[in-house]
C-alpha cells in the first residue's frame, strides 16, 4: 500500500510538473540523459515502439532498408525533436546517431497518460503531430516533383533556416555525410557532390572543411529551392517540442 501510494504521488507530481512546464519537453526532463555514440542505433525497425525519445544534443537520422538492400533516410532530427511521436505499434524505421548524441526516453504508456491528463499538453501534442504530417508532405513533394538541384537547395535551406542555426559569417554546419544527404534526397552521392560543385561555381555556396558549407547567396539558394514562399517563416524545424 505504501509503495502504491508513493507511486501515485510520483505520477501526480510528474503531471503537475508537466502542466506547469506547459510543454512536451517537461515530460522528458524527468528521465535520465543517455549518451549515444555516432553510428549507434537508438531503436530498430520492427521493434515494439514502447518508448519515445527526445534528442537533447546531436543529430539523428531515421532510415529504412528497402527490398534491394538500399537505405532510404526519411528524416533527420535535431536537438529538441521527438522520435516516435506518430507510432502506436512497432517502429517503422531505425534511428541512428549521426553525431554523438544525448537523448532522453519516456515510456509510451506514461507519455499518453500525461497527454490525456493535461489539457495544456494536448494542443502541444497536436501541434507536434501536425508538424510531422507537414514535414512528410514536404518530403513527398521534394522526391516526386523536384529535380536534383532543387532537392539539394531545399535541404540546405531547411538547415539554414532552423531555429538553432545562427549562420555565423554565413557558415552552415552540415553534420551529415554526403551519402546521408543522397539517401535522404533520393539521389546518388555523385549527383550530390556534382550539384554542390555547381553551386560553388555559381558562387551560391562554398565548401568549408569536410562537411560544412558557407552560404554566399542565401536569396539565390532560396530561389533555386523552388519554393521561396515556404521559407518566409522559420517553420522548417521537424518535430520540435520547444
Amino acid at each position: 500500500m505504501l509503495m502504491q501510494g508513493q507511486q501515485a504521488f510520483e505520477n501526480v507530481d510528474l503531471g503537475a510538473k508537466a502542466v506547469q512546464g506547459n510543454s512536451l519537453s517537461s515530460l522528458f526532463q524527468m528521465s535520465a540523459t543517455e549518451t549515444v555514440e555516432a553510428g549507434k542505433a537508438i531503436c530498430w525497425e520492427g521493434d515494439a515502439a514502447r518508448h519515445l525519445f527526445q534528442i537533447t544534443e546531436g543529430v539523428v537520422r531515421l532510415h529504412r532498408i528497402i527490398g534491394d538492400g538500399r537505405r532510404v533516410i526519411t528524416a533527420f532530427h535535431f536537438a529538441g525533436d521527438v522520435v516516435g511521436s506518430f507510432l502506436q505499434g512497432d517502429f517503422l524505421f531505425t534511428a541512428e546517431a549521426v553525431t554523438d548524441c544525448k537523448i532522453r526516453r519516456l515510456s509510451r504508456k506514461q507519455f499518453q497518460e500525461e497527454i490525456e491528463r493535461s489539457e495544456l499538453l494536448r494542443p502541444a501534442y497536436i501541434n507536434l503531430l501536425c508538424r510531422e504530417t507537414a514535414s512528410a508532405h514536404d518530403q513527398l513533394v521534394l522526391l516526386s516533383r523536384k529535380n536534383a538541384e532543387e532537392r539539394l537547395c531545399t535541404f540546405l535551406m531547411k538547415l539554414a533556416t532552423r531555429d538553432d542555426q545562427s549562420l555565423r559569417q554565413g557558415l552552415l554546419e552540415v553534420p551529415m555525410s554526403r551519402q546521408d544527404i543522397a539517401d535522404y534526397l533520393g539521389l546518388t552521392i555523385e549527383t550530390v557532390s556534382r550539384s554542390i560543385s555547381k553551386l560553388a561555381q555559381r558562387k551560391i555556396v562554398a565548401p568549408d572543411g569536410r562537411h560544412n558549407l558557407r552560404i554566399v547567396n542565401l536569396a539565390r539558394l532560396a530561389q533555386l529551392s523552388g519554393n521561396v514562399d515556404d521559407f518566409s517563416e522559420r517553420t522548417c524545424h521537424r518535430g520540435s517540442v520547444h
